[in-house]
C-alpha cells in the first residue's frame, strides 16, 4: 500500500457501532462467517459503511452484469486505485465464488492482457473510465458496445466505480489489513 497518512480511528467492533453499523456488520457476519476488516474500519463513519454496502448490492444485483464480469469490474477499479485490501479479497471471490477463469483474475492483478476478448473489453473500459473519470470518447464507448454490453452498463460501471472509491480509498486511509481469509491474494501494488 502506498505510504500516506494513517487514520488513528480504531476498527468498531460490531457490538460499539452505532445502530446502522451494527446491523450492516451483523448482516457481513451472517453472510461471509466474519466481518471483514475493510467493514470494521469503515464502520467509524456509519454512512459511507452503509452507502457502500447499498451500492455494493445493487450492483450485484441489478447491474445486468453475469458474477464473473462483476468481478472484472470491480478488480479493474481496484487495481487502478491501488488498493491492495480490495485486489485481495476480489481476487479471493473471483477464484472461489464468481468463476472467473483465474488466468483472468491473474492478467487483471498483473497487467497482462485477459485471455477472453469479451472480459477484456469490460475490463479495459471499467479502467478507461477510471483513467479518463468518466469521460470515455466515442471509441471508448463502442469498444465497449461491440464486445456486446448496453449503454445501461456505462451507467452501471459508474456504480461500481463509485462504490469501489468508497472502499479503495477508505482501505488507503487505514491501511487496512488483509483478512485472513483474502491472504493468499494478497497483491502488491
Amino acid at each position: 500500500m502506498h505510504a500516506g497518512y494513517i487514520l488513528t480511528l480504531p476498527p468498531v467492533a460490531t457490538d460499539h457501532a452505532d445502530t446502522l453499523g451494527a446491523a450492516r456488520m451483523r448482516a457481513a457476519q451472517a453472510g461471509f462467517g466474519f466481518v471483514p476488516n475493510m467493514y470494521s474500519v469503515m464502520a467509524n463513519a456509519p454512512g459511507l459503511l452503509d452507502t457502500y454496502v447499498h451500492g455494493y448490492e445493487r450492483f450485484r444485483e441489478l447491474s445486468g452484469f453475469t458474477p464473473a464480469e462483476q468481478e472484472v469490474v470491480l478488480l479493474a477499479v481496484s487495481r487502478e486505485n491501488g488498493c491492495t485490501y480490495c485486489v485481495a479479497a476480489h481476487s479471493f471471490i473471483a477464484d472461489q465464488m464468481s468463476g472467473v477463469a483465474p488466468a483472468v483474475t491473474d492478467a487483471i492483478r498483473d497487467g497482462q492482457p485477459i485471455p477472453d476478448a469479451r472480459l477484456a473489453a469490460l475490463h479495459d473500459f471499467t479502467r478507461t473510465m477510471v483513467v479518463k473519470r468518466g469521460l470515455p470518447d466515442t471509441a471508448d464507448v463502442n469498444a465497449f458496445l461491440a464486445a456486446g454490453y448496453s449503454e445501461r452498463q456505462v451507467l452501471e460501471v459508474v456504480l461500481a466505480i463509485a462504490v469501489k472509491t468508497l472502499s479503495n480509498y477508505a482501505n488507503h486511509l487505514f491501511h487496512t489489513p488483509v483478512d485472513d481469509i483474502f491472504a493468499g491474494r494478497t497483491w502488491a501494488d
